[in-house]
């Protein structure tokens, strides 16, 4: 099979293994997304007279097709393509013949697929960022049903103030919405148009447009100068990954709170039957697997950014075959993060207080009484505090 750089040598097996791997696999999620970039580009280059209007007809009803058929299932990008460009050229070849072979006159692999991964980005940090603020809904919709539900405040695991659940789910609801809005700022890094670019230095003698390929694909601005393109690879990848991760620890903290409330031992929560499995021994455990896998996968999503964080480290400047292999962690990281979010949201729909396990030790108003002194007795707090903690001494 011909590869969009073949010149006639043959390719060992060997190498083409190793170097495509899985990514050919992993583009199969940006095929939707390079049929939208391809069909810009090919208007760009008939509105600049250099694609004749038939094979610009041509290419447009193709790359069409080819995405329909690619979401129904009907082709996939194959070892052999050895990535999804070349898939997506080679079938449109294949489909028109030489007006096929048009499309790629001033652009490379490189923008092509950093283009494509922008506009893939910019849907999934939405939908991610989406995600969360479902699950920050779904912990004020516990608050307002536990509203009158006490609960100790804990600190280095003791009972230290008096709390609720409506103050222990609004904290988490608020940082969950702190985590929302920092995936819609990595907007900024994902607004810059890298097409045309081509492989890091553009495109000379060739009158592109890069202003209308912004403005078709919804870009605010062209990525200029060119040879930033390649030095800011890596960079809205690790910061997508950095808000994930920053949004993970935050589950997996609220993940840790329940399975603490819901040992035998504390006993404060209910967990909704299907959102527990039963184990294979012992008839009278319900086990939640969930909020165990949530705090575990925290470590996924930092590993991920350590990836990324890792491959681009000390690289030189322009595109070095490195760069491919930020897409496997990448999309390990958004995937773990969105199929969070979906678990959990109707988990905490689901989840109930048990007011009447919940049992506040006295000491706990210790603070409180300290202040009512000083308010009342103006006294300095300091005294007020060892009168407190002589008090709960005898």
């Amino acid at each position: 099979m011909s590869r969009l750089w073949d010149q006639g040598d043959p390719l060992d097996e060997r190498v083409l293994r190793y170097t495509a791997e899985e990514d050919h696999a992993l583009d199969e999620r940006l095929v939707h997304y390079d049929v939208q970039a391809s069909i810009a580009h090919a208007q760009m280059l008939h509105d600049r007279q250099l694609l004749p209007t038939a094979d610009w007809h041509a290419i447009r009803t193709a790359l069409t097709a080819l995405a329909e058929e690619h979401g129904r299932g009907l082709w996939h990008v194959e070892l052999a393509d050895e990535d999804g460009q070349t898939a997506l050229e080679r079938r449109l070849t294949e489909r028109i013949g030489a007006a096929g072979a048009r499309i790629h006159l001033g652009r490379s692999r490189n923008d092509q697929l950093l283009t494509a991964l922008r506009l893939y980005l910019r849907k999934a940090s939405a939908e991610l960022s989406a995600g969360a603020a479902r699950l920050a809904d779904a912990l004020d919709g516990l608050a307002r049903r536990e509203a009158r539900t006490p609960l100790p405040g804990y600190t280095h695991m003791q009972q230290a103030m008096p709390s609720s659940v409506s103050l222990w789910a609004g904290g988490f609801a608020a940082e969950i919405r702190d985590d929302a809005d920092g995936l819609k700022a990595l907007q900024r890094r994902l607004a810059k148009n890298p097409l045309g670019s081509a492989a890091g230095y553009g495109t000379p003698g060739l009158p592109l447009d890069r202003e209308a390929t912004t403005r078709a694909l919804g870009f605010a601005s062209p990525h200029e100068p060119v040879t930033a393109v390649q030095l800011s690879r890596g960079k809205a990848e690790a910061q997508l990954l950095l808000e994930l991760a920053l949004l993970m620890q935050d589950l997996g903290r609220l993940a840790t709170d329940i399975l603490l409330f819901y040992t035998q031992e504390f006993g404060f929560v209910e967990l909704p039957p299907a959102f527990t499995t039963g184990s294979s021994i012992m008839p009278q455990k319900r086990n939640p697997d969930v909020f165990e896998l949530v705090r575990a996968r925290s470590a996924t999503v930092q590993a991920c950014l350590q990836e990324v964080l890792g491959v681009c480290a000390k690289l030189p400047s322009g595109y070095q075959r490195d760069l491919q292999l930020i897409k496997a962690p990448l999309f390990r990281g958004i995937d773990v993060a969105a199929r969070t979010l979906e678990v959990l949201t109707p988990a905490i729909d689901g989840l109930r207080f048990r007011a009447e396990r919940i049992v506040l030790d006295p000491s706990i108003h210790a603070a409180e009484e300290a202040y009512r002194l000083v308010v009342a007795e103006g006294i300095p707090f300091r005294e007020a505090y060892r009168q407190v903690a002589a008090k709960l001494k005898r």
